[in-house]
C-alpha cells in the first residue's frame, strides 16, 4: 500500500479537448488527484480532502474517473467526472478497495480489495452494484489489467511467489504465465 502510495500512478485517455494524464500527487502535503496535458502543462487538482486519493482510472469514453480514496475512513472506490465534480462512493465495507480499472467496453471496473481477510480481485458495475469476487487466493502487484479486447484481466497473485496470471472477468480460465520464484508486479497489457 505504501508503494503504491508513494508512487506517481498516471493514466491517459483521448478527451475532446485532447488528450490529458490522471495522476495522484502529494504536492499538497497529502494525496490527491489532478490532470494535466501530456506536455505537463494546464495541471489542475480534482479532489482536494485531508485524506488520500489514488490510483485513478479512466473510463473509456474519457468522462469519468475511478480512483481509490480513504476519505471515508479507509479505502474505498469511487468515481468522479473528468473535472472532479459528481463525485460518487462505490464501495462501502471495513476493509480496504484499491486498484480500480475499468473494462474496455466500460460496463465492469475491476479493483483489489481485502474484504475476505486477503488482498483479492473483484469487479462491479460502474455504479457499485452487482459485485464478484474473482480470485480466491492472495493476490498483489498492483492493479488488475484488462485485455484490450475484455476477454481476460491479468493480474499478480501471492499463490506461493508472486508470479502473473491471467483469467476471464468471470474469474474461470486461470493461467500462470511466469513462475520465476521472483516478485512480479503491476501487469499492464499492450493496446
Amino acid at each position: 500500500m505504501q508503494d503504491a502510495l508513494s508512487a506517481q500512478f498516471a493514466a491517459v485517455v483521448a478527451m475532446a479537448d485532447g488528450p490529458a494524464i490522471a495522476f495522484t500527487s502529494n504536492r499538497d502535503g497529502d494525496f490527491e488527484i489532478y490532470t494535466m496535458r501530456p506536455d505537463g502543462t494546464d495541471v489542475r487538482q480534482l479532489t482536494m480532502n485531508d485524506d488520500r486519493d489514488w490510483s485513478p482510472a479512466w473510463s473509456p469514453d474519457g468522462t469519468r474517473i475511478a480512483f481509490a480514496s480513504e476519505r471515508d475512513g479507509n479505502g474505498e472506490i469511487y468515481t468522479m467526472r473528468s473535472d472532479g465534480t459528481d463525485v460518487r462512493r462505490l464501495t462501502a465495507n471495513h476493509r480496504l478497495d484499491w486498484h480500480p480499472a475499468w473494462s474496455p467496453d466500460g460496463t465492469r471496473i475491476a479493483f483489489t480489495s481485502d474484504r475476505d481477510g486477503d488482498a483479492e480481485v473483484y469487479t462491479m458495475r460502474p455504479d457499485g452494484t452487482d459485485v464478484r469476487q474473482l480470485t480466491r487466493n492472495d493476490v498483489g502487484g498492483g492493479p488488475p489489467a484488462w485485455f484490450p479486447d475484455g476477454t481476460r484481466i491479468a493480474f499478480v497473485s501471492e499463490r506461493g511467489d508472486a508470479e502473473t496470471y491471467t483469467m476471464r472477468p468471470d474469474g474461470t480460465d486461470v493461467r500462470q504465465l511466469t513462475a520465476n520464484n521472483e516478485r512480479d508486479c503491476c501487469p499492464a497489457w499492450s493496446p
